[in-house]
């Protein structure tokens, strides 16, 4: 058996393609939104429940909640990843996210969280039209 370098093992065999499909990173510090967050966005505008984006929450920390219900202290945040090893179940992002959720009802918001598949399946928007009726 021969040994082939690393260079010439590239020259025949090129670079190893990542063929894993990823989510696109913010990119000039604008965040790309995720299926669950334009679904949901949709369906709030289907009810004619007013909502901001990317509400910036916290007055120091550069913390924002996926979505703030106009005038009702709500926040909603649609948590993806959960079954990929996503960022909001490894541990350092777990930690964060306690952070900020905490952070967020100490300044007096309540707080939804869902999945992306409670979104698609309507949950969420069911959930967040009996939270809002009831204010």
């Amino acid at each position: 058996m021969s040994s082939i370098s690393l260079a010439e093992y590239k020259k025949l065999y090129g670079k190893k393609r990542n063929t894993a499909v990823k989510r696109k990173k913010r990119t000039q510090g604008v965040k790309v939104e995720s299926i669950g967050e334009i679904t949901l966005a949709n369906q709030l505008r289907l009810l004619k429940i007013s909502f901001e984006q990317e509400f910036k929450f916290h007055p120091k920390r550069k913390w924002r909640a996926d979505f703030h219900l106009v005038e009702k202290m709500i926040l909603v945040e649609v948590e993806g990843g959960i079954w990929s090893n996503g960022r909001h179940t490894r541990g350092k992002g777990y930690l964060g996210d306690l952070e900020k959720y905490n952070a967020a009802t100490m300044l007096g918001y309540q707080l939804l969280r869902f999945s992306t598949e409670q979104v698609k399946s309507g949950l969420a928007v069911q959930q967040i039209e009996k939270m809002v009726g009831d204010i």
